[in-house]
């Protein structure tokens, strides 16, 4: 018998240095990406210790007798990843085992509280001595873990529980509601702390480049995933729902969300923490078919396994594969030949004529947005040069993210990140920063899962340690007073860890009242007025 990872796997690796027969793949070091979509377990070497399972954060491992219908598949996934991979004894362990440093030696700020600060401050916080300041523009911590993992992946969003023993520590300061580059400048950050790590994210959509793609109807795709998940900035947009098509440019993971959201019915959203507006408008939504684009062949699919096959599974609503360019070849790595293997099972399968309908087209080149006032369709081209209008009042682009500058900080804007060597921020002059990192997608831009910014962030701080060690951060700053004193005159309404738990709790509460599992707080003037009641109740 095995255990199994199954879907919701983020690659997080907690699981790989507590394995004491090393049998989960693949691995890498600090800043060291692997390749693969997920990890996996060889089923000839577990033992069936279960050690993976319990420190697992978003619940993905599954004893083999345990495995739910829906997830049996991944029991043979986890055994050809060895037989195209044979396990090798090559597992890292994590941690540095450093010694504490002297007081007042070390104080970093960390700017951004989504995953990769999170794993930045965790890494740190690891170490004795350090003192460490975490900001973030929103009342409310976890970035995108929060506001751009479907809602119906709540176990996903576990993964934030393994951040509370961190983020609760006395040496780390969480200062929410802050904005760097408004309320307090990069040069001020860095009079106070001996080091600053950004960690900010790529919240921009890249753009297409083709006419008409900014008319009132086409949107960027992280737009309506804001929206639907309750972030302020995109709470208050509205979209087109009421024909009966839309179309989706890219076929990554964000692309299949956003078609399972368009097509899930209220009942089964109601079970999960969507925003109460973005169920409200999906409620009466009139979508019965998502076409989604690609400029690449079925080969080059830019989703994972795991979210292809799980689409095979949603209730009323066919897959459809327009491509005769499934078949395996033998360079195929064991994902790509997993996810041709599982689009020849979906064109098998027979349609149902009441039924919804997910379209993938391949090898498809949007040339154009078609519309007057509003976006009608999109003008594609097919291979043989072939145009074709499809029809659409939705139409979103799911193309990826580029980060956006800092003021202070040099930055490519070809790339969309900030200039760096494995984290060490550079200058105009290409020689590195004293003192300034980065982690996150503005480091290394907008690829990998929530656990990739695990490895990332470690390799930012690893690097930071190096230069501490040299004496390179080594200088005179302004004390903790100082930095609180700036920031009680320049922010109006902060938010600490207990102004975020008490809007936890109301969003949890709201959320018992309604049977879901939590109703989200979405209008930043009602999530300050919980902070303020919960600190006037606890003065």
């Amino acid at each position: 018998m095995t255990f199994v990872i199954t879907q919701n796997c983020c690659k997080d690796a907690s699981c790989v240095p507590v394995c004491p027969v090393d049998c989960i793949r693949p691995t890498g070091g600090a800043g060291e990406f692997t390749g693969t979509e997920m990890l996996y377990i060889d089923p000839a070497t577990c033992i069936d210790c279960g050690a993976c399972a319990e420190e697992c954060p978003v619940d993905a491992i599954y004893y083999e007798e345990e495995l739910p219908p829906k997830l049996e598949r991944f029991l043979d996934i986890n055994a050809r990843y060895f037989e195209h991979t044979p396990l090798t004894m090559e597992a890292k362990s994590r941690g540095d085992g450093r010694a504490a440093v002297a007081a007042g030696s070390l104080r970093v700020a960390i700017v951004g509280a989504g995953p990769s600060g999170c794993y930045a401050t965790s890494a740190l916080s690891r170490v004795g001595g350090v003192e460490i300041a975490l900001f973030e523009r929103l009342p409310t911590p976890f970035g995108l873990v929060r506001a751009g993992v479907a809602p119906d992946h709540q176990h996903t969003k576990s993964v934030v529980e393994i951040f509370g023993p961190a983020l609760t520590s006395r040496s780390v300061s969480c200062h929410l509601n802050v904005g760097v580059g408004q309320e307090i400048s990069h040069e001020e950050l860095l009079a106070h702390h001996h080091a600053v790590i950004y960690a900010v994210g790529a919240s921009q959509s890249r753009e297409l480049g083709i006419p008409g793609e900014h008319l009132p109807g086409s949107h960027a795709a992280a737009d309506f995933v804001g929206w639907y998940n309750g972030h302020p900035d995109h709470a208050q947009h509205g979209f087109d729902l009421s024909a009966q098509r839309a179309v989706i440019v890219g076929n990554g993971n964000v692309a299949l969300d956003v078609a399972r959201v368009l097509l899930t019915g209220p009942e089964e959203l109601r079970q999960t923490d969507i925003a109460e507006h973005a169920l409200d408008s999906l409620s009466d939504n009139m979508i019965r078919e998502v076409e989604i684009l690609a400029r690449r062949g079925p080969r080059e699919a830019a989703y994972s396994v795991g979210e292809f096959l799980a689409l095979g599974q949603l209730p009323g609503i066919d897959i459809v594969i327009d491509s005769d360019d499934l078949e395996p070849e033998p360079g195929d790595d064991v994902e790509t030949a997993l996810k041709l293997e599982i689009a020849r099972e979906f064109a098998q399968r027979p349609q149902q004529p009441e039924n919804k309908r997910i379209i993938f087209r391949f090898n498809t080149s949007p040339l154009e947005v078609i519309g007057e006032t509003h976006a009608e369709g999109v003008r594609v081209q097919w291979p043989g040069g072939e145009t074709e209008v499809i029809t659409a009042r939705l139409i979103l682009r799911s193309v990826g993210y580029r980060g956006t500058a800092i003021d202070g900080v040099a930055f490519d804007s070809t790339r969309g990140v900030v200039p760096n060597d494995e984290g060490r921020v550079l200058g105009d002059d290409g020689v590195p920063v004293p003192g300034v990192y980065v982690t996150g997608w503005i480091k290394r831009g907008s690829r990998g899962v929530i656990g990739t910014n695990r490895s990332c962030a470690e390799q930012s701080v690893s690097k930071l340690w190096e230069d501490f060690d040299a004496g390179l951060l080594a200088r005179e700053i302004g004390d903790e007073n100082a930095l609180n004193s700036l920031l009680a005159r320049r922010v109006r309404e902060p938010v600490d860890w207990q102004g975020w738990r008490a809007i936890d709790a109301a969003e949890i509460q709201r959320g018992q009242q309604a049977d879901r599992p939590r109703v989200k707080l979405v209008d930043l003037a009602d999530m300050l007025a919980v902070v303020a009641s919960a600190a006037t109740k606890a003065s």
